[in-house]
């Protein structure tokens, strides 16, 4: 624990990696410092391409990390394993009184079971998620996750109950998502910095965000959802994944697309971009989690088509922000050319809150640590 002469300070490790977990985890950071904790800021370097990570600290306002791990891509054990020596070496040099995670990627389990072998507390930012889709490694992570968590925050009552109906350990608290948060706190100075949205050359566009593995990596569902952008009734602007410009490359489709007067490619969009070009879109189609929350924010409320198979998110679907549609092209088609005949926006309030979790979890933090 950090002594100061005036007072005595928690110290939390807030762990990231990806861009999802720098943008979620930013609110939070907040509002540690406005609770009088002392957040440290520990970077995996699991997104270590400055267009997918720097960048989001520079427009979120936040400092430079104080650690920065980097342990770059690998295999998924590879990248776990390094990830899991390189945190416990920094746990064990700071000494936190408290390790956050947040999400379900291979640098949240890698700090959890790093945080939970040193004995130190380790809380869970969007806790019991399941999509029950073991094809998906994001369900192990997030599962193992919070069966090692002392708190987990859950966004929505499903998800606390989903937390008890496992019989979780740890002390569950429903706060709500920091996503909302961030919505809320950034739009509108996207809306005023974002560069992106000048780029589009049309008054009516949808949005779409491709870069899973179980979409991209397969040849034949790659070329299923190009078929969806190039016959879609409504041209769609695509800021490119990397993984995902990698792959059309490789399958012969980027020319298509390219050369297509449906589609706009765009480069990978910082988060400003993305919140500005989300809020005059008018509907998404994503294989994204955190966009199926983003959409129903207070702030933008949007209707997203969802290409998977499941969603850990049922909470969306219920409350009209999100359709879950796969990712066959005549089935997505057929659920777009639905909607245009009825273009309304959902009713129904965000499940996950309105813009206060990362304000919620300081203040439980400071109760209970």
């Amino acid at each position: 624990m950090s002594v100061h002469p005036d007072y005595l300070v928690m110290a939390v490790s807030v762990v990231v990696g990806t861009r999802p977990e720098i943008i979620k985890m930013a609110p939070l950071w907040f509002a540690l410092r406005k609770a009088r904790l002392e957040p440290t800021l520990v970077h995996s370097g699991q997104h270590y391409d400055y267009d997918m990570s720097q960048v989001f600290f520079e427009e979120l306002g936040l400092p430079k990390p104080d650690v920065f791990l980097n342990i770059g891509s690998g295999t998924p054990g590879l990248q776990t394993g390094d990830a899991i020596i390189k945190f416990e070496r920094e746990f064990q040099r700071s000494e936190p009184d408290c390790v956050l995670v947040e999400g379900d990627t291979n640098t949240v389990l890698a700090g959890a079971i790093a945080a939970m072998k040193l004995r130190i507390r380790l809380g869970h930012v969007e806790a019991g998620l399941r999509s029950y889709d073991l094809r998906m490694p994001e369900e192990l992570n997030r599962r193992l996750t919070d069966h090692a968590s002392d708190y987990l925050f859950a966004p929505t009552q499903d998800s606390v109950d989903i937390l008890k109906g496992e019989k979780v350990w740890g002390k569950v608290f429903r706060t709500g998502n920091t996503a909302i948060d961030a919505t809320v706190r950034y739009l509108p100075k996207a809306l005023r910095k974002s560069k992106a949205v000048k780029k589009v050359r049309w008054d009516e566009y949808a949005l779409a965000t491709l870069h899973r593995a179980e979409n991209v990596d397969d040849p034949d569902t790659l070329k299923s959802l190009v078929n969806v952008l190039l016959n879609s009734p409504v041209p769609f602007v695509l800021p490119l994944h990397p993984r995902t410009d990698a792959r059309l490359r490789d399958t012969n489709l980027k020319h298509e697309v390219e050369n297509s007067d449906n589609v706009l490619l765009l480069p990978p969009a910082g988060y400003f971009d993305m919140l500005a070009l989300m809020k005059k879109a008018m509907f998404l189609v994503t294989d994204s989690g955190g966009i199926q929350e983003e959409v129903t924010s207070p702030a933008i409320r949007k209707r997203v088509f969802v290409l998977r198979e499941t969603t850990e998110r049922p909470e969306a679907v219920r409350a009209g922000y999100c359709k879950v549609v796969g990712t066959d092209s005549e089935k997505v088609l057929r659920a777009i050319r639905a909607y245009m005949r009825d273009p309304k926006a959902p009713g129904r309030p965000s499940p996950y809150g309105k813009g206060d979790a990362g304000a919620k979890i300081a203040s439980i933090l400071k109760k209970h640590l």
